[in-house]
């Protein structure tokens, strides 16, 4: 398996972790994902779920394969900032949720992806 087919399975992967996990809150656990914005609400769909677990993979993607290029100690750099972003990532998208078990079901969708994204990343570069 190449690498590129790696972490193109990385990125489904990614996508198919927000789609399950977004249907399952939404769904039986019944959480209504919605955030705050200003003066407004606004709800978390499951094609901004879908989009946000492919734009966070293609994104660590694009930043591994550029340090790939450019360093010796691409993966240990990478791997500091895609848990940087992550972090970053749990402190401002799921604290704007409208309720306690939205701002969990939120922060539940941003673990499980970068749980798929962070170790298959890695495990890409291999």
């Amino acid at each position: 398996m190449t690498k590129s087919v790696r972490r193109l399975s990385v990125t489904a992967a990614a996508v198919a972790v927000a789609g399950a996990g977004f249907a399952l809150l939404s769904g039986p656990a019944g959480i209504d994902l919605a955030v705050q914005t200003g003066t407004s609400t606004m709800e978390v769909t499951l094609a901004a779920a879908l989009i946000a677990g492919a734009v966070s993979a293609l994104a660590g993607w694009g930043l591994l394969a550029l340090l790939e290029r450019v360093t010796g100690r691409a993966l240990l750099i990478w791997t500091l900032i895609a848990s940087g972003f992550l972090l970053l990532s749990l402190l401002l998208g799921p604290t704007g949720g409208v309720s306690g078990a939205a701002k969990l079901g939120l922060a539940a969708l941003h673990l499980a992806v970068g749980a798929v994204v962070i170790p298959g990343l890695r495990w890409s570069a291999r």
